[in-house]
């Protein structure tokens, strides 16, 4: 699968739209990665239980939306683009949008 941010692939040919694809996941912080947070937010610095769970949390979303284009016959997404929003005090949503199309 080309994944692509922009709206076309070099050296590729667009053949065929399918529409838009997506994938989501929604993640919940853990007591424990609660308590380490707070303790490095004390010291300083990145807090990589955070920064951990929001890469996992992408990669899931992503692997999610190529698993939609794929089931639509698309071998390539374009204009991907990641969108985070909050859905509760703990909690949030990761989503992955782009348009699946299949290229030459």
């Amino acid at each position: 699968m080309i994944l692509s941010t922009s709206s076309y692939i070099a050296g590729k040919e667009v053949k065929k739209t399918f529409g838009v694809v997506r994938g989501n996941t929604i993640r919940s912080r853990n007591f424990v990665k609660d308590i380490l947070a707070v303790l490095k937010n004390l010291i300083g610095g990145e807090i990589e239980e955070y920064t951990k769970l929001m890469a996992e949390a992408r990669e899931q979303a992503l692997d999610r939306m190529i698993e939609e284009a794929k089931a639509l016959g698309a071998n390539a997404i374009v204009d991907i683009d990641f969108s985070t929003s909050y859905i509760a005090q703990h909690a949030a949503e990761i989503l992955v949008y782009g348009t699946a199309v299949y290229v030459e």
